[in-house]
């Protein structure tokens, strides 16, 4: 890691941080450079070592929960922050599946000839430096050093206060293994201050070191990183997923994807936070589908058709419409058919996932194309919307803007182009 042994004091961190952008920079000219084979021999060397340094990790871990709890961090919170052996072995084997994906790096996006006899390819080459800022989730500092490299950019990370021992101890680990095969120590760097200034520095591009920003945690955080930063920005603001039953979906399949989308794990942005029925089949889906919910544990805030069918639900209100929960909590509404479907997502949705319940393969073809969101699903969970289940053996984070990547930002999405054109002496009129 690079991690400067220095500790800083508190004017001090810009200084910090600008020595290592200068660090992350000329690290990410060396890892432009490295073989496809030798970076994968690389991340599975960290994993190795990762497997190696599990007992240093959890010891870390422990310490950064007793803090946590004693903050009064929430049961959700500490989940996000806690290892165990198997969520090290998780971390492990996904380091091991991103050494297994196809090299990014030098693919031939396009080529072709012009009448002047110019040829010219597309390449796609890596985007430079990386700066990931996250917060409680330790795995994410393996998550994101890994696809970075395998991209062949540096990355710069920087871990919130309440993983910082967690994240420390898996980049130490990770950066030993790393090195063996002759990658930069500097091209997968933690900031090891928890100065909130670093944070600062970091969204002003560090003298143009950074090119590019991803937020992974609340709201708060990545608001802020829209606001300020002067790089752009890889990041969803919040996860206001939909699942539409439409007319013609299968019950027994709409009742196994609600509760899944819902409830398999209610802290993620995946998860579903509104419910929209087709009113022209709310009198015989509606009643199971809110049963379903609400036999599991999920509190049922609905409009005044999904209150009439179970005296449980309680009155949404507008700003239901809008809320993204991250809880055991959703709001349903019955609406007209598709297009007020569309319309409703539209209006309250945050360009995330959405997801349409139905055999009419011509409604779902509508919602599919019409819907502007990153990622759209027919007949699926919104808990698919992960970057290793898409294949990308893991994911950065998942973008909601229009810009370069949308959806999950895996290996691919962390490159960009440039045109290579081979000439025979012509010169232009």
């Amino acid at each position: 890691m690079s991690v400067l042994s220095l500790k800083p004091r508190p004017e001090d961190v810009d200084a910090l941080m600008r020595e290592i952008g200068r660090r992350a920079r000329a690290a990410a000219r060396r890892m432009a450079l490295v073989p496809g084979p030798v970076k994968d021999a690389a991340l599975r060397e960290a994993a190795s070592a990762l497997r190696d340094a599990s007992a240093a990790i959890l010891a870390a871990n422990a310490a950064d929960l007793d803090e946590g709890r004693a903050k009064g961090l929430t049961a959700a919170s500490l989940d996000r922050l806690a290892l165990n052996p198997a969520r090290i072995e998780g971390i492990a084997d996904a380091l091991e599946s991103i050494a297994g994906l196809p090299d990014p790096v030098g693919r031939h996006l396009a080529t072709y000839e012009r009448p002047n006899g110019l040829k010219i390819e597309r390449v796609a080459t890596p985007l430079g430096v990386v700066g990931v800022i996250f917060e409680s989730r330790p795995n994410v500092t393996a998550d994101a050093g890994a696809l970075c490299l395998k991209a062949g950019n540096a990355a710069i990370l920087r871990a919130g206060s309440e993983s910082h021992r967690s994240a420390t101890a898996i980049a130490t680990a990770m950066i030993e293994g790393l090195t063996r095969h002759g990658l930069p120590a500097d091209a997968i760097q933690l900031v090891p201050t928890k100065d909130r200034a670093a944070v600062g520095a970091m969204l002003s591009g560090l003298d143009g070191a950074i090119d590019v920003i991803v937020p992974r945690g609340g709201k708060g955080l990545v608001a802020r990183v829209q606001d300020e930063a002067r790089v752009p920005v890889f990041a969803h603001l919040e996860g206001i997923c939909h699942v539409f039953v439409h007319a013609a979906a299968d019950l027994a399949m709409a009742r196994a994807i609600v509760r899944n989308s819902k409830m398999r794990r209610t802290g993620i942005c995946g998860a579903a936070e509104t419910l929209l029925v087709d009113r022209a089949c709310a009198a015989t889906h509606l009643a199971p589908l809110v049963a379903e919910l609400l036999d599991a544990g999920c509190a049922v805030r609905g409009d005044a058709a999904t209150r009439a069918v179970d005296p449980r639900v309680t009155a949404a209100t507008e700003e239901d419409w809008r809320t993204e929960y991250l809880d055991a909590i959703i709001a349903v509404r019955v609406v007209d058919g598709l297009d007020a479907a569309i319309d409703h997502i539209e209006t309250y949705g945050s360009h995330h996932t959405e997801s349409i319940l139905t055999g009419d393969q011509q409604a779902a073809e509508r919602f599919l194309a019409e819907v502007d969101s990153a990622i759209v699903v027919h007949n699926a969970s919104t808990q698919f919307a992960d970057g290793g289940e898409f294949g990308f053996g893991a994911e950065i984070g998942i973008a909601t803007g229009r810009m370069h990547a949308r959806g999950p930002v895996g290996v691919e999405q962390l490159t960009t182009f440039n045109y290579r054109v081979r000439g025979t002496g012509q010169i232009r009129p």
